[in-house]
Formats: structure tokens, C-alpha cells, sequence
């Protein structure tokens, strides 16, 4: 098969099954519309996030920024989001897709962002896959021969594009490489927002890595164009935003009142929250975390505060407030240490309800059924909206360092993680289960930029080079391979490239300035050199 593309329209990977029902000459036509409609809008708002970044690391101050005054509220949600006391997130592969949308969860936050490993078939078959789900169409055959199909009520579907921040090197328009985030959002919204529509429901999404209201602005101007453009009626399509940034924290008021119109939620993104803590403060020595064990969040100030404030914010202005990823594995080898797993979770959740969440997010389905009891025996009725939940006591805890210590077996920690979920995701997948957890780009994001801090402001360079040698070994044993092997079976990604996951890691942690978000560097891993080079120049 080869594609029909429009003018100006180049598509740089040659076609993937799914790619005749996605790549379709009027969805490419769409795409490229949002990209010459807003493409320097998006490039603009970049620049400020640099050039904010850089005032931070100059030392300008950061203060709680409110929305406008007043009593204004977000619009009411769709009748099918009123309850949303379980979410479940997954990539976009069919297995997944059936398993989740059948799995007893309110929503599926289906993910083309950090569950997902960008690689051209991961993008265009996950948006070939969705536009099945939303038919009723979709099945799967395992290897086994079991067939899996979705039920007769599935969960509704949200869909996360990838952020602002990043390309789609497969498309470009106009000689440049198209948003990924437009990329994502278009080719869904214009195979699917109609039909949802007319099947009771509506294009729905998750908005990931903003970092302020102006960020939130310029979606809310896409999917005002966009519903214009697809004869969509208006503020049909909706959106919740996931605080995954310090600097969105500080604006979340500003951030729901952009979208009020069609916003229906905010989320706590505690591990890109975390991260993003590292990444703002990691050139200062007095601004260094303790080990990422110790970083939960009724133990952490920055993430304590962030979780009250959000409640705060989301129910005076009448939206969810949807509460954190409960990532853990449910295991039948163990009954005790499962048991004691379920506990956390449970406890977890029960401060959640408590401190007035509407629900939260589940990584397996096995979860569904313990997360939605607690928010059950929590409150009546579907949701907590009418719940004033105070504001903290004392919001300067946003900025807050938590004491602990930082530790080799924190470091070694990191390495381990880093190692194992950066092999994988080269191999194709993005949701990784890691120590009976299930673990996402965001994991591998901490662990990197802790390592880098902790080089940078604590000497250990030379013992992360010991360690991280020392790991890569004994990753090596484990998956039977010899050194000069790329890695063991990585399953459905193919084998696992435990080489370049090294090399991956070392640049991320050894380069004297401290890389952004390592999906840009490790695209020209993912996909080969010629893949990375514009995005990392900054020529997207």
C-alpha cells in the first residue's frame, strides 16, 4: 500500500496495518489544518516555557497565581462523566483496550502518551484500534486462541494525547514536523468525535504537561476550531487536565477557568509531579530530593500541599477533583504480600476520599473492584462536587523540600528502574510491570533526573558508574543473554535492548545540562537517528 497525502503534507514511515482507516487523505488534511492553524501558537508557548524555566534557575520567585474573581463555575459535566469514582489508563493496544473498557471502571483513559512507547506502528494502530473500540468493533485473538471482546457496557473513553512539547516525526507539514499533540488529538477527534456523539457520549480527553493557563488556553482554541471545523456542535468536546507540573499547580484556578466551558476535571499526576519538581530546581544544590521511596504524598510537603489545593480549587469552581494512579499489580504467588499491597491501596485511597476526591486511577483491572469500594463507602451518590474541601494551611508548602536522605540504595534503585523500563520502552512498550508495578515513562523520569541531581550536587558520579555497570550485568544474567547482546525477550515489543537503554540512560544522567524529557533524546533511539535529530534542535 502506499499513502495519498495532501500538499505539503510528507509522511516519513512507510505504512503500518491500520494505517489505510487512519492515514485517510481527509484525516491527514485535518491534521495539517491544526498544524498551520496553530503550529506558532504552540512554538510561541514553548519559548516561554524556556524562558521561564531560565528565570527560575536565575532565581525569580514563584507565587500561587488565582483565577479570575468571582463566583464562576466550569460548565456541569456530560451526563456519562457525572460518576467517575474509578479510572483505569492503559496504552492502546487491543488486548488492553478490551480489557479495560470491560473492566468495571467509570472511564478508560486510553494513553498515546506515558504508557505508551511512541513508535509509528504504537501511533497509527492505536488510533486504528480506538476507532474500533468506539464502533464495538475491536476484538483480539491472544496466541492462546482466547478472543477477547468488549461487553455490553463498557467503560467511556478518554483519550490522552502526547504534550505540547513533543514532534510527530512521521508527518510533517510544510517541511516541519507536525505536533504530536495535534497529531494525536486530530486523527482521533476526526475518525471519532461524530460517531461518539451520536452514540450518547463525546470526544473526550485528558490534557497532559501543561504548564500554566495559557497552555490550557490555546486547547481550548483548538477544540473551538475543531468543532467548527468537523460541524461538531459546540463545546461538545471536553477535556480534564492532569497537573503533572509545578508550574501548573500555581495556576490551576487559571487553568480551569480557560476551559470552563468544557473542562470537567483536574488530576493529581504525582510521579511527572515529582519529576517536575527535579527538573525546575535541578540546577540548585539546595533543592536536591531524598530517595524516591520516601516521596509519597502524605509525607512530602510539595505533594501534599498540590493534592489539598487541587480538591480546593476543582470543587469551587464546581469540577471532579480525580485523585492519583494506584499502580500496584494484584499477584496470586504471594497471598500475603498481595494482601499487604491491597492495604496500601485501600489506605491510599481512604485519604483521598477523605480529603474530598471524586475518584482515581487504577492500572490493572484487578484494582477496579478494591478502588471503587472505598469511594463507595466513602460518600452517597456519584461524586463529591458539593463538598467544600478548605484550602491549605499553608500553600508556600508547594515550594517545600521534604527531608530524608539520599542513599546508594536509592541510587541503585533508580538504575534498576531506569535500566529496566528505558529497555522496554525502546522495545515498543510503554506501561511496564516493574517489581509487581506497573510503571510508565513518568517512572523512568524521576529515576533519571534524581540521578542527575545526585551527580551533579552529591559526587556520585563515579559510583553511579560502578552501579550502573553492576546493573546492566546483572539485567544481562537475568535475561540470558551474553554481553554483547541487546537484551531478552521483551515480549510483545520484541527483544528488550538492554544496550542502548545504557547508553540512553548515561546521557541522560551524565550530560552536564540537564535534558528536558528523555522522550527526545530516546526518539532517535525508538524510531533511528534521523527520527530525533529536528525534534532535539528544536525545529518542531
Amino acid at each position: 500500500m502506499s499513502y495519498q497525502v495532501p500538499d505539503g503534507v510528507e509522511l516519513r514511515e512507510p505504512p503500518v496495518p491500520g494505517s489505510e482507516s487512519v492515514l485517510t487523505p481527509a484525516a491527514l488534511a485535518f491534521v495539517a489544518a491544526l498544524a498551520r492553524t496553530f503550529g506558532q501558537a504552540r512554538q510561541e508557548l514553548l519559548r516561554r516555557r524556556a524562558d521561564r524555566l531560565r528565570e527560575v534557575r536565575e532565581g525569580k520567585g514563584l507565587d500561587l497565581r488565582a483565577g479570575p474573581a468571582g463566583e464562576w463555575k466550569v460548565a456541569s459535566p456530560p451526563s456519562d462523566l457525572v460518576d467517575r469514582r474509578v479510572e483505569i489508563t492503559g496504552p492502546t493496544d487491543p488486548k488492553m483496550i478490551i480489557n479495560a473498557l470491560n473492566s468495571g471502571a467509570q472511564v478508560f483513559m486510553a494513553d498515546f502518551e506515558d504508557a505508551n512507547a511512541p513508535t509509528w506502528a504504537n501511533m497509527v494502530q492505536g488510533q486504528a484500534h480506538l476507532r474500533q473500540a468506539v464502533r464495538r468493533t475491536l476484538s483480539y485473538v491472544a496466541p492462546d486462541g482466547r478472543v477477547y471482546r468488549l461487553g455490553s457496557q463498557p467503560a467511556v473513553l478518554s483519550v490522552r494525547p502526547r504534550g505540547w512539547h513533543l514532534d510527530e516525526p512521521g508527518v510533517w507539514v510544510d517541511g516541519r514536523p507536525v505536533s504530536a499533540s495535534l497529531f494525536d488529538f486530530g486523527l482521533f477527534a476526526f475518525h471519532n468525535a461524530r460517531e461518539l456523539l451520536q452514540r450518547g457520549s463525546g470526544p473526550y480527553f485528558y490534557l497532559p504537561k501543561l504548564e500554566g493557563a495559557a497552555e490550557a488556553r490555546l486547547w481550548n482554541e483548538v477544540f473551538e476550531w475543531s468543532e467548527q471545523r468537523l460541524g461538531l456542535p459546540s463545546r461538545s468536546i471536553r477535556a480534564t487536565v492532569l497537573i503533572e507540573h509545578v508550574l501548573a499547580a500555581l495556576e490551576m484556578e487559571g487553568i480551569l477557568y480557560e476551559l470552563r466551558d468544557r473542562i470537567t476535571g483536574l488530576n493529581l499526576g504525582r510521579w511527572d509531579y515529582i519529576f517536575s519538581f527535579i527538573k525546575t530546581f535541578a540546577h540548585r544544590p539546595d533543592r536536591v530530593l531524598p530517595d524516591r521511596a520516601l516521596l509519597t504524598v502524605p509525607s512530602t510537603p510539595f505533594l501534599r500541599t498540590a493534592s489539598q489545593l487541587l480538591v480546593h480549587v476543582c470543587h469551587r469552581r464546581g469540577a471532579h477533583a480525580i485523585g492519583g494512579m494506584s499502580a500496584y499489580i494484584p499477584r496470586k504467588d504471594d497471598p500475603d504480600a498481595n494482601e499487604r499491597a491491597l492495604a496500601q491501596v485501600r489506605a491510599d485511597k481512604e485519604r483521598e476520599a477523605g480529603e474530598g476526591y471524586d475518584g482515581a486511577w487504577v492500572a490493572h483491572p484487578g484494582l477496579v473492584g478494591v478502588v471503587r469500594e472505598v469511594f463507595e463507602r466513602a460518600f452517597p451518590g456519584p461524586n463529591q462536587l458539593e463538598r467544600m474541601s478548605p484550602a491549605p494551611e499553608r500553600p508556600e508548602e508547594l515550594l517545600a523540600i521534604p527531608d530524608g536522605p539520599v542513599t546508594e540504595a536509592g541510587l541503585a534503585g533508580d538504575i534498576d528502574v531506569a535500566l529496566r523500563y528505558l529497555a522496554a520502552w525502546l522495545s515498543g512498550r510503554g506501561a511496564v510491570a516493574i517489581h509487581h508495578l506497573m510503571e510508565d515513562t513518568a517512572t523512568a523520569e524521576i529515576a533519571r533526573s534524581q540521578l542527575w541531581q545526585w551527580v551533579r550536587h552529591r559526587d556520585f558520579g563515579a559510583l553511579y558508574r560502578s552501579a550502573r555497570a553492576e546493573q546492566l550485568q546483572r539485567l544481562r544474567a537475568e535475561a540470558g543473554s551474553s554481553p554483547a547482546a541487546s537484551g531478552a525477550d521483551g515480549g510483545d515489543g520484541g527483544p528488550l535492548r538492554l544496550d542502548e537503554a545504557a547508553q540512553l540512560l548515561d546521557r541522560l544522567v551524565l550530560d552536564p545540562e540537564f535534558v528536558e524529557f528523555l522522550t527526545i533524546p530516546g526518539l532517535a533511539y525508538l524510531r533511528g537517528t534521523h527520527a530525533g535529530i529536528a525534534q532535539e534542535r528544536g525545529r518542531g
